[in-house]
């Protein structure tokens, strides 16, 4: 009889423990979005010189991963209240297939997220240990390796709230895709992870992007060709406006790119196509008439009469604190575009990663090499 009470007893107390850890972890996982939200507040208030929050966390056991809901960041002290940074739904989760390769790494995918560079919120003095800052706080929100990253519908703004008209040129409708940006694989690469986007720009533009980075180093490496067609040129006039004192009642505008930086060098070009422009809109009163006129008649002048297209290519090179854009070969290939031969349409595909190699170190390793030999 005592051995039945006995087996009786245990077997209460075990349904018991078993049902209080039951009920701890029902506690927990309940509890457990909290303590993601206070931890992912924690991060964005120890970012300086910035505050931001989240308006809640939801947590997907079953595949490793928590959804970030309502978050934004904004500078401190700034008089216009535009969230620097605005990211409705983050979902940050673990890619199972490379657990089976031995390796534990994340994918980030961002849904229609907002990035608002306001001119007047970032003219403030800049410390060096900016890019760390933000290299921690990414790190503390994904704690382990980023192999995959997406964003779908998102926005970049430029802003100028200060000038008559406010000035806002934007890329809606991103959509972009990097992979291995934690250098999770090809660690032999010097540029191991390839991007790539879309967007549709102001004036109903196409913006195109695609190229590969390094970004775990401090100044990242990066071959970029970037380019963008067909936007409606009067989408600029704020713009223009502002700092040339002319609109346009009509036209295209298209921007081709290459960019290399290696070490802190970077070597391209910006190529700027301006098609069948046309100035002096109706309404404008007559100092404006009389500008744009003298604007027009040198447009006219400079522009390639077969193809109605102004277009210039500047050459752009230097360390990223002292970029060098010449501006005589500006001038000259105006001229060239004009009078010579029309610029194509196209990236020219005349820059490559090595072209940003500096070279005064080509020089020193080349004696390096003498002095070797």
């Amino acid at each position: 009889m005592k051995n039945k009470e006995h087996r009786r007893t245990y077997k209460k107390k075990r349904y018991i423990i078993l049902f209080l850890i039951t009920i701890l972890i029902v506690a927990f996982r309940l509890y457990l979005p909290t303590i993601a939200k206070n931890y992912v507040n924690k991060v964005l208030a120890d970012i300086p010189g910035y505050y931001g929050q989240v308006k809640d966390i939801d947590i997907a056991l079953a595949r490793g991963a928590y959804v970030i809901n309502g978050m934004y960041l904004n500078k401190v002290n700034t008089q216009i209240q535009i969230p620097f940074l605005d990211f409705p739904k983050t979902d940050i989760s673990i890619e199972w297939k490379s657990i089976f390769k031995g390796e534990i790494v994340s994918e980030i995918i961002m849904f229609n997220p907002k990035i608002n560079y306001v001119l007047e919120n970032q003219q403030t003095e800049k410390k060096n240990s900016d890019i760390d800052i933000w290299i921690k706080a990414l790190t503390d929100l994904a704690p382990i390796e980023i192999n995959h990253f997406e964003v779908h519908h998102g926005k970049l703004s430029f802003k100028e709230i200060s000038t008559t008209p406010n000035v806002d040129l934007y890329f809606d409708e991103l959509e972009l895709t990097a992979d291995n940006l934690r250098n999770v694989i090809e660690k032999k690469l010097i540029l191991p992870s390839p991007i790539s986007a879309s967007a549709v720009s102001f004036g109903q533009g196409s913006m195109r992007l695609n190229g590969s980075l390094n970004i775990i180093k401090e100044i990242p490496d990066m071959d970029i060709e970037f380019a963008l067609e067909n936007a409606n040129i009067s989408a600029l006039n704020d713009f223009t406006k502002h700092y040339t004192n002319i609109d346009f009642e009509s036209g295209n505008f298209n921007l081709y790119s290459e960019i290399a930086i290696a070490d802190g060098y970077l070597k391209g070009y910006i190529k700027p196509l301006i098609k069948n422009s046309k100035l002096i809109g109706k309404h404008d009163n007559f100092s404006e008439t009389l500008w744009e006129g003298l604007v027009g008649f040198f447009i006219f002048v400079l522009k390639n009469q077969k193809t109605d297209t102004i277009a210039t290519k500047i050459p752009l090179e230097g360390n990223l604190n002292d970029v060098n854009a010449n501006s005589w070969i500006a001038f000259i290939n105006i001229l060239s575009n004009a009078w010579i031969g029309a610029f194509n349409e196209v990236i020219d595909k005349d820059i490559e990663f090595k072209d940003a190699f500096n070279e005064d170190k080509k020089k020193v390793k080349r004696k390096q090499k003498r002095l070797q030999i």
